[in-house]
């Protein structure tokens, strides 16, 4: 089979500055070439539907992937600066500078 891709997936991978990039790469289900991802449908901010289409010319299939998110490997510096924001300003005005103070290593 001869495999003849599309010129133009590279075109647009050097004008995106993509080349040298870690990209989410999807082969084709039927013939493994590489495929592009020509449209991102979210239905959740974890769930996504990925319309794909594969770069060989012969093969020419379309298809959709979906890609979920699974679970962390190691948690967010933001959610826990989430927390404790969330739990002094729950505090009253004078508890609140003595956290304050506690945080920065100030001694109260």
């Amino acid at each position: 089979m001869n495999k003849k891709r599309l010129k133009s997936a590279d075109y647009v991978a050097l004008a995106c500055g993509v080349l040298n990039m870690r990209v989410f790469k999807i082969n084709c289900p039927e013939c493994a070439a590489p495929a592009i991802i020509r449209k991102t449908n979210w239905q959740d901010k974890r769930l996504a539907d990925l319309y794909c289409g594969c770069t060989d010319v012969e093969c020419g299939h379309t298809f959709v992937f979906k890609a979920e998110y699974s679970h962390s490997l190691s948690p967010s510096g933001l959610t826990g600066n989430r927390l404790v924001k969330a739990l002094i300003e729950r505090l009253r005005p004078e508890e609140r500078q003595i956290a304050l103070d506690l945080l920065q290593g100030q001694p109260g």
